[in-house]
């Protein structure tokens, strides 16, 4: 079996449209009645708590109640419905090129895992999204109360597609630590700019053009040992 594959999803496989984000916040504050630059950045501020623990609906009523509004259900439910049709844009976004580089894999028989730091809006539209039915495995922080770089994510990732973390190959951007909490685990690392050169000081391999994947894993002396 060739060696399993585990993909970061925002700035790897798909863009992370961060301002569009912002920009959604900024209106689903408006429908909750609170200032959006303030909404914005309470959303920023508490990444780390939305990642494991509060899903959407949570999220918009603990943040507007922190900020000195009250909103009613009506509202709440209204800006939820908002933000996950974000979700389901972006996700919607991933291009023909990134699918074909996901198929030529499964076709070279690399089982495939996703380990994403996401909230629950993007957890919710996966199933439906063109990526989720070319992948084996998905674990969203969101949804196991983990993130990266925690190495408990990477070793919960390995053992859904039956092998040792030693086995994997991770591919991500780097952002949250998550090149170095791979290699902690003993996973190969690859680091990805196509969407966005997020850890420049990343010493092991990386590729500018995710189409470059499959041919690099064809080569045995480039997979052979994990990144240090």
């Amino acid at each position: 079996m060739s060696r399993p594959v585990i993909f970061d999803l925002f700035h790897t496989l798909i863009h992370g449209a961060d301002e569009e984000r912002d920009r959604v916040v900024g209106e689903m504050a408006v429908m909750v009645g609170v200032a959006p630059a303030e909404l914005v950045a309470a959303y920023h501020a508490t990444w780390p708590d939305r990642l494991v623990r509060w899903d959407v609906e949570e999220t918009i009523r603990i943040l507007a109640g922190r900020l000195g509004g009250k909103p009613t259900n009506e509202q709440v439910t209204r800006a939820g419905e908002h933000r996950r049709a974000l979700g389901r844009r972006v996700l919607a976004s991933v291009s023909t090129a990134a699918l074909d580089v996901l198929d030529a894999l499964r076709g070279d028989g690399h089982p495939l895992a996703l380990i994403s730091n996401a909230t629950s809006d993007t957890a919710e539209p996966w199933p439906q999204s063109p990526l989720a039915r070319r992948f084996d495995v998905a674990i969203f922080s969101c949804d196991v109360g983990l993130a990266k770089p925690d190495p408990a994510i990477y070793h919960l990732a390995a053992e859904r597609l039956g092998v040792e973390p030693t086995e994997c190959v991770f591919v991500g951007d780097g952002a949250d630590g998550e090149l170095a909490g791979a290699a902690a685990v003993g996973m190969t690392v690859f680091r990805t700019t196509e969407h966005n050169d997020t850890e420049p000081g990343w010493g092991g391999p990386a590729f500018a053009t995710l189409g470059d994947l499959p041919a690099i894993l064809r080569e045995p002396s480039k997979v052979m040992e994990p990144a240090e």
